[in-house]
Order: structure tokens, then sequence, then C-alpha cells
């Protein structure tokens, strides 16, 4: 059985610049399939618009709320919003006003070679 404390992860900033503790994936599991983060924007904070040409990731907003942006289309997100974005989707969310805090899946697990800018 593996259990992590999300407490017990440090912190690291991703390639899209977003500081995330990863709770489950390949470094701290024996992880093959898909990767489970908490991922926190400071108020005014956003992500670099990226894509991933192979992970398909899920946001699941916890704390916070922001605009969320996917090819070109916009919303507003909030707690308890659950966001897909497809591989390949280019994507960008922004914090509003207070600190924004989500969970993201990613399947294939989250590398930073599958980040993608231009």
């Amino acid at each position: 059985m593996v259990v992590n404390n999300l407490e017990s992860q440090s912190p690291f900033t991703t390639a899209d610049g977003s500081v995330i503790r990863s709770i489950l994936d390949s470094t701290n599991a024996p992880v093959a399939k898909q990767s489970l983060a908490e991922a926190t924007l400071p108020p005014g904070g956003a992500t670099e618009r990226h894509y991933h040409k192979v992970s398909e990731e899920f946001y699941f907003i916890l704390s916070g709320t922001g605009k969320m942006e996917i090819d070109g289309e916009v919303q507003d997100v909030s707690v308890g919003d659950g966001i897909l974005i497809p591989p390949g989707a280019w994507h960008q969310i922004t914090a509003a006003t207070d600190e924004l805090r989500l969970l993201c899946c990613c399947a294939p697990p989250y590398e930073h070679s599958d980040t993608y800018f231009s």
C-alpha cells in the first residue's frame, strides 16, 4: 500500500510556472499510468500558456477563483469545478484576486518533457 501525505511533499516549479506538490507520481510511488499533484498560483498569477502532446489533464479547483483558457475559449472557474484538458489543447489558468489551489491529474504521468510552448 502506498499512502503519501500532501504536507510531506516538497514543492517545485513546473515548466509552465506553477508551483506544485506531487501527491502520487513515478518519483514517489510505483505509478505507471497517471499522476496527481496539487498546484497553487498566487493572486493574479498564471501558468504560461502551453500544451501537452501526450498527457490528458484534469484540473479540480480546491480554493480560489480564476479564468481557464483552453484553445481560445475562456471560462470563469471556482471551487468544485472539474476541467478537462485534452492532449494537444493549448491552455492557461489564471488566478483572480485570491490564491488559486487545484488538483492536477495527468495520464500518462506529468513530465516536463511533454510541456510545449510554441
